[in-house]
C-alpha cells in the first residue's frame, strides 16, 4: 500500500514537471518583453490545456440597440458577465482620425482598454489599414500594395509614419503602475484571403512575410514596445502548406490562429466539420512550433439558430486546445445592406437562452473566471 502512494506521488510529480518545461518552453518572440506580457503568454499556454477564453469585437462601445453606455454590455445584459477578451481595431489611426473604422472614439477604446485590463481580461487588437499605394481602404485589392511598404517601395516611408501612429497610441495603453498593458496584434489579417489589400491577389507570400518580419522589427525594436503578443491570422484553409504559405517564421509569431463564419447558405453540419478539419491542423502546427492557438473570429450573422453556441459552436471547439474564441461586433441596422449585423446575443435575441447555458460550460472562460487566474502575473 505504500509502495502505491510512493509510485501515485512520482507520477503526479512527473505529469507536473512535464506541464511546468511545456509551459517554460513557450518563450515570446520578443526576447525583451515585459513581465506582464510573459506572464499573460505563459498563463494563455497553461488555460488553453483546460480553458478557451470568450470574447467579442467592440463589446463595451456599443450594442445593437444602444452605444456609449458606461458598463452596458449586450453579453453582460445576458449572462451578467462580460466576455474574457475584448477585441478593438486601429483602422483611421494611421490618418490621426479621432474615431477608429468603427466610429469609436480611440480616447473611448483606451479606456475600455484599460477597464477590461484591470478586471483581468486579455485584449486584442487588429488594423484594419488603409491601402498605402492608392490612398483606398483595407478592401482596395491593387496589386502591388504590400511591395509598395516594403523598404525601398515607393510607400515605405508613409507606411513607417502608420506605424509611428499606431505605436503611440498602443505605448499609451497603461495599467495603474504605468505598466504597458500587453496586447494579443493581429495584423495583416486574414492574410490568406482575396479581399484585402495585403491578401493573395495583390502580394506574394515573399513580400507579406518580409512586411510582416519589418513590422515586427520595427514595433519592438524601433519604437520599443514590448507589450506586443504577434497573432499570425488566415482564413480557412485546406491543409497544413495553404495555412503556413504566408507564414512569415517562428521568431516572429506567437500565436496561430484562423477566421471562420458561418454564412445562411451554410449547414450546421458544414460548418462545424469545416471548424473541426481546420482545428485539427492548427492544433498540430501550435503543438509542433510551441505557439497558442486561437480561434480570432467567428460567428452566425444575425445568431438566427436559436441553439447555435451549444449545438454549433461548443461541438465545433470542444475538444481542441484553443486560447481563445472571438465573435464579430454588434452593430446592429446597418443601412448600408439593409440587414442586421451582429454577432453575439443581446437581451431577448434568439439564441439568448442557449448563451445562457453555452455560459455554464466550466472550460468556456469569461471575464469573472478569467478575472480570477490573474493571468497577468507569474505564478
Amino acid at each position: 500500500m505504500k509502495l502505491n502512494k510512493i509510485l501515485l506521488t512520482i507520477i503526479l510529480f512527473s505529469r507536473c514537471l512535464i506541464a511546468s518545461d511545456l509551459v517554460n518552453a513557450q518563450s515570446l518572440s520578443d526576447k525583451a518583453a515585459s513581465k506582464e506580457t510573459v506572464a499573460l503568454y505563459k498563463n494563455l499556454h497553461k488555460l488553453s490545456m483546460q480553458h478557451t477564453i470568450f470574447g467579442h469585437q467592440d463589446d463595451l462601445a456599443y450594442g445593437v440597440t444602444w452605444k456609449y453606455i458606461e458598463g452596458k454590455s449586450d453579453i453582460k445584459d445576458v449572462v451578467n458577465d462580460y466576455p474574457g477578451i475584448y477585441g478593438w481595431d486601429l483602422g483611421r489611426i494611421e490618418h490621426d482620425s479621432f474615431k477608429n473604422i468603427d466610429g469609436v472614439p480611440f480616447d473611448k477604446i483606451r479606456k475600455y482598454i484599460q477597464d477590461g485590463y484591470k478586471k483581468g481580461a486579455a485584449i486584442t487588437l487588429s488594423w484594419h489599414f488603409d491601402n498605402p499605394l492608392t490612398g483606398g481602404s483595407s478592401w482596395d485589392t491593387t496589386k502591388n500594395s504590400v511591395a509598395a511598404i516594403l523598404p525601398g517601395g515607393a510607400k515605405h516611408q508613409l507606411y513607417i509614419s502608420w506605424l509611428d501612429k499606431a505605436a503611440k497610441f498602443i505605448s499609451s495603453l497603461k495599467g495603474d503602475q504605468q505598466e504597458a498593458i500587453p496586447i494579443l496584434f493581429r495584423p495583416f489579417h486574414e492574410v490568406s484571403g482575396n479581399w484585402f489589400w495585403w491578401g493573395r491577389n495583390c502580394s506574394s507570400p515573399a513580400e507579406i512575410k518580409k512586411a510582416w518580419q519589418f513590422t515586427v522589427d520595427y514595433l519592438n525594436n524601433t519604437k520599443k514596445l514590448h507589450n506586443l503578443i504577434f497573432v499570425y491570422n488566415t482564413n480557412g484553409f485546406a491543409n497544413e502548406q495553404e495555412f503556413l504559405k504566408y507564414y512569415p517564421g517562428d521568431d516572429v509569431v506567437d500565436v496561430v490562429s484562423f477566421d471562420l463564419y458561418q454564412f445562411e447558405n451554410q449547414g450546421k453540419e458544414a460548418f462545424i466539420n469545416a471548424v473541426r478539419n481546420d482545428l485539427d491542423i492548427l492544433s498540430k502546427i501550435a503543438r509542433q512550433r510551441n505557439k497558442l492557438a486561437a480561434f480570432a473570429e467567428t460567428g452566425y450573422e444575425a445568431v438566427p439558430d436559436a441553439t447555435w453556441w451549444t449545438e454549433t459552436l461548443w461541438p465545433a471547439i470542444k475538444d481542441y486546445p484553443l486560447s481563445y474564441v472571438l465573435v464579430w461586433r454588434n452593430a446592429g441596422y446597418r443601412p448600408s445592406t439593409k440587414k442586421m449585423h451582429y454577432y453575439a446575443p443581446f437581451e431577448g435575441q434568439i439564441s439568448a437562452p442557449d448563451f445562457k447555458k453555452f455560459y455554464q460550460y466550466k472550460r468556456i472562460l469569461f471575464e469573472k473566471s478569467i478575472g480570477a487566474k490573474n493571468i497577468y502575473e507569474l505564478n
